[in-house]
């Protein structure tokens, strides 16, 4: 559990980090350098669940040995489906990463949002929905591995 009070925020008891893959952590379906040894670093204090299409085919080798639950999505309403994963897991206890139009539901519904702009971009209507920006997702991991930086990002 990642717990912490930010001013103005208010406290937080994270339990989840619930991500999507393509775009977010990785690139043209190849993970990204440094994403796995954090991955490790975080599950020994939140459950990680990555939710994906996996547009790229690449989700399950790229993630082989990492501490992770993958979901693989399928049919339409993605956007929906990962809402309804945050939703039942209980977004008080969930930071989201994402950087596709699909995953604004899902960043606006956790606890925290991340929006996640690497070598793929990132959606506007992500970017709105999320309570905060980095421009890699060795970044966005780092803010949990470091939760002074966290909150000083989320202060009011």
């Amino acid at each position: 559990m990642l717990a912490l009070d930010i001013p103005g925020f208010g406290p937080v008891q994270l339990s989840h980090l619930v991500s999507d893959f393509t775009g977010t952590l990785s690139v043209d379906g190849h993970l990204l350098p440094g994403v796995a040894e954090r991955l490790h670093a975080i599950a020994k204090i939140l459950h990680i669940h990555i939710l994906t299409a996996d547009t790229f085919g690449t989700a399950a080798t790229a993630m082989d040995g990492l501490p992770c639950e993958i979901v693989l999505l399928t049919g339409d309403n993605h956007d929906v489906q990962k809402e309804t994963f945050v939703r039942q897991l209980g977004v008080d206890g969930v930071v989201a990463f994402g950087n596709g139009n699909n995953d604004r539901r899902m960043l606006k519904s956790a606890k925290i949002g991340i929006a996640v702009s690497q070598g793929e971009g990132c959606a506007v209507a992500a970017l709105i929905a999320a309570d905060a920006h980095v421009t890699s997702a060795a970044i966005g991991l780092d803010l949990l591995l470091h939760p002074t930086r966290l909150k000083a990002t989320l202060r009011f």
